[in-house]
């Protein structure tokens, strides 16, 4: 699914003597030449470290393509990969479990803070069955962080879907979740789930319920 299916403009911040700097720069200019990238600013930062400091860049070479902030040595093969998924789900997903596995939470929870629009990327994340543990443990804290910062609302139609999946982690994840969007919409799809074949299902819908309950109440 593609949120945006223009070319992605970049930024690129270098400094010279750089070592990594050209091969990113080169990669980028043919992505320019073949239309994976609508348009690229690069500035040395040497010349102008301002713009470093605006934007709080330590290290180079440091790159905006699109919705991603990617650090350090791209290669071309990557770079084209990461821009041709800079306008899709997918491409969020993938972004979002390599910074989680990075340790980047705070900066990952203040980025869908600030784009919401990327919330529905945490579903596949939550859905896949191999999702690597420590980017599961992210995406639970994500979840819990932006409860008090982003409305959660749209996300309710998918953790519904996964409310009802055949695993039962999955299920007890998901009326979990449901319960953090503090949105009158999940309460059906919590109440469904009191009547799981599970036990463990049942209390933790029982308990989103009351979580669900006492959110409502405190914003009514």
């Amino acid at each position: 699914m593609n949120a945006n299916t223009s070319p992605p403009d970049a930024e690129l911040l270098i400094a010279t003597g750089c070592a990594h700097c050209p091969v990113v720069l080169q990669g980028l200019v043919d992505l320019i030449k073949e239309g994976k990238i609508g348009r690229l600013q690069v500035t040395n930062i040497v010349e102008h470290p301002e713009v470093a400091r605006e934007k709080g860049v330590r290290s180079v070479p440091w790159l905006q393509l699109g919705p991603f902030t990617l650090q350090g040595l791209h290669s071309p093969a990557e770079l084209r990969e990461w821009a041709e998924q800079a306008g899709s789900v997918e491409g969020m997903s993938r972004y979002l479990a390599e910074k989680l596995k990075e340790g980047q939470l705070e900066a990952m929870e203040n980025f869908l803070a600030e784009h919401p629009q990327w919330l529905p990327a945490l579903i596949p994340l939550l859905e896949d069955e191999d999702t690597d543990i420590k980017i599961r443990i992210g995406v639970d804290a994500l979840l819990e962080g932006l409860a008090d910062k982003a409305d959660l609302t749209p996300l309710v139609p998918e953790l519904a879907r996964l409310a009802e999946s055949e695993r039962q982690s999955l299920r007890s994840d998901a009326v979990h979740y449901l319960a953090l969007t503090r949105s009158p919409e999940a309460r059906a799809p919590i109440e469904a789930r009191l009547q799981d074949e599970s036990g463990e299902v049942r209390e933790f819908a029982r308990e989103a319920l009351e979580e669900l309950d006492a959110a409502l109440a405190e914003h009514a």
